[in-house]
């Protein structure tokens, strides 16, 4: 089709009809920006405080959904097809009513805050059709410069912050020192706009590799009633946090989220309506008021959030907590930005999203993950590497169940519910403290899957002294935390080569693991160390139990639950 042939189908009666265009209009390729008018189309140029210049350019996409730019830096000029991606203002009237900045609508809104050009903040207000609870206010901080942000699907103008390339490599700005506020509200019904529900969502690049080693997510859970507004409101106290960290700092191109573990933290929590911080652009024109049926988030000088800096500190030291939830990623095969999701302490052999067992969470691993649970914060949100296997374990944890997911087989993508697969049978390690001191003393193996255990290892009755050193980490920067994956997978990995030796000793021959004598990086020593002394163990077990000395089977136990294999020497 000849190009007058296309404009006489866009252009009739001054009225633009639906074309296809567009080159990248419903392909199977990923939509990446606004699709701009069809050919032929002229948008309209607004003068909205009568300078003479144009303050607004009013148009329409390829599809003939109606758009409006708001000019907030004073570079609009007649000619433009589109405001800027730098200080501008885009309304997108979805539902193509008339109104834009209204029900079923789409608005964003780019702020430079430095006046160099370039966006630091991003607004995204996604209204629902109708006025009732939902849609979504979110702000995406660009404290990376990398220009990345909010992620939407501009075929059909939705929210798809999730949608990634590959295994992790989302769209969404979550790689790298980067941070988003976020609420599944309109903001109509909120009273305060400087406050918000994920407030913030944190993430850190300690290295500057642009992937992100650790994340925080902060929630102010709304809670108060407001008799003029919809839901219920913020009230400026944060009562859920979760600490993410990559320890091992094994996260890279086509792995670019590798968490291995989850501190969380519920209760009172903390008050944060001093974390203030101005914002200085985003007011507009007030004459462009009138295009939004709520335009007091335009009118903003100030957004209230604990910032990368702040936020662990008042975790740590102002936050009253009342339960802390630990997490580890023990087959490594989290992929998620947000964490390693949470077990739950249910039962340890219910299995799939809301059945009652542990993986109860629609988001956390079917099995391949060990959960803890610190019911009463007696532990203080303090770790510990145990004697009895070299990891770490949460300090007060009353219990804790590992399933075992050797080989990864049922993988911990960004969304568990699309892969429907739950394991029919699967190994599980149950862990209690029964002398009530925080450190675990008790630890039940069902190996065989039948829901049954059929050992019981009791640190008491062995006589192990089950205290260790107790980790905090209120203070830990980054590089404290690959230290400390490094000192575990050391020390584990020591273990294994003198279990290497005693089960020579004794005539095991151990070179039927040798896959696990091979290790070149942290995780290889954390997993293979692991596997390799719990084979060389049980296989010393077996020939003890076949020779009937029941002595050696003790001093074995010790030994191993120990970590000290000279007990066997």
């Amino acid at each position: 089709m000849g190009v007058l042939a296309l404009l006489s189908c866009v252009i009739a009666n001054g009225q633009a009809q639906e074309t296809k265009t567009y080159w990248n209009s419903h392909t199977q390729l990923t939509s990446m920006r606004l699709p701009p008018p069809p050919p032929g189309y002229e948008p309209q140029y607004i003068d909205l405080n009568n300078d003479g210049k144009p303050d607004a350019i009013q148009s329409i996409t390829h599809n003939g959904v109606p758009v409006l730019w708001l000019d907030d830096n004073g570079n609009m000029k007649e000619g433009d097809r589109e405001g800027d991606t730098c200080s501008d203002c885009l309304l997108i009237d979805r539902n193509k009513d008339g109104e834009y900045g209204s029900h079923g609508d789409l608005i964003i809104d780019w702020v430079d805050e430095d006046n160099d050009g370039k966006a630091d903040m991003q607004i995204v207000i996604d209204y629902p059709k109708e006025p009732k609870v939902g849609g979504h206010f979110m702000i995406v901080l660009d404290t990376d410069r990398d220009n990345v942000f909010n992620y939407l699907n501009w075929n059909n103008f939705s929210l798809q912050c999730w949608d990634h390339s590959g295994l992790s490599d989302f769209y969404e700005d979550y790689s790298g020192q980067t941070a988003f506020l976020k609420i599944h509200n309109a903001t109509y019904n909120m009273r305060d706009l400087r406050l918000n529900w994920e407030n913030p969502f944190l993430f850190y690049d300690p290295d500057k590799d642009g992937k992100s080693e650790m994340a925080i997510r902060i929630l102010d859970t709304p809670k108060e009633k407001d008799p003029d507004r919809m839901g219920q409101q913020l009230c400026g106290k944060v009562d859920w946090v979760s600490l993410a960290v990559d320890l091992d700092n094994d996260n890279a191109t086509g792995n670019e989220f590798d968490f291995d573990f989850t501190l969380g933290f519920q209760g009172k929590g903390f008050d944060y309506t001093d974390q203030r911080h101005p914002v200085k652009n985003l007011r507009g024109m007030p004459e462009a008021d009138k295009f939004f049926l709520d335009p007091r988030y335009r009118q903003l000088t100030e957004l209230i959030y604990p910032d990368h800096d702040n936020a662990q500190p008042l975790v740590f030291k102002r936050g009253e907590w009342e339960r802390i939830n630990f997490v580890y990623d023990e087959d490594d095969d989290c992929s998620r930005w947000e964490r390693v999701e949470f077990y739950e302490p249910r039962d340890p052999f219910k299995v799939g999203t809301r059945k009652g067992g542990v993986d109860n969470h629609n988001q956390s691993d079917a099995s391949g993950d060990r959960g803890e649970w610190d019911m009463d914060n007696s532990g203080k949100a303090r770790l510990y590497l145990s004697k009895f296997d070299g990891r770490l374990h949460l300090y007060g944890a009353e219990s804790g169940v590992w399933r075992i997911d050797q080989n990864s087989r049922y993988f911990h993508g960004w969304d568990r519910s699309w892969l429907n697969r739950n394991p029919q049978r699967f190994a599980t390690v149950l862990y209690s403290d029964e002398n009530n001191n925080g450190f675990i003393d008790r630890i039940a193996y069902d190996l065989d899957g039948d829901q049954q255990t059929e050992s019981v290892i009791d640190l008491t009755e062995l006589g192990i002294d089950d205290r260790c050193e107790l980790i905090d980490l209120s203070e830990f920067t980054y590089k404290d935390y690959e230290a400390l994956a490094k000192r575990m997978a050391k020390g584990i990995w020591e273990r294994a080569q003198e279990a290497v030796k005693v089960a020579r000793r004794y005539g095991v021959n151990d070179s039927w693991y040798a896959k696990w004598a091979q290790a070149s990086t942290v995780r290889e020593k954390y997993n293979h160390g692991y596997w390799l002394q719990f084979y060389l163990y049980k296989d010393l077990e077996e020939l003890f139990v076949y020779q009937k000395d029941e002595a050696r089977l003790r001093e074995l136990n010790r030994a191993y639950y120990s970590g000290d294999w000279s007990l066997l020497e």
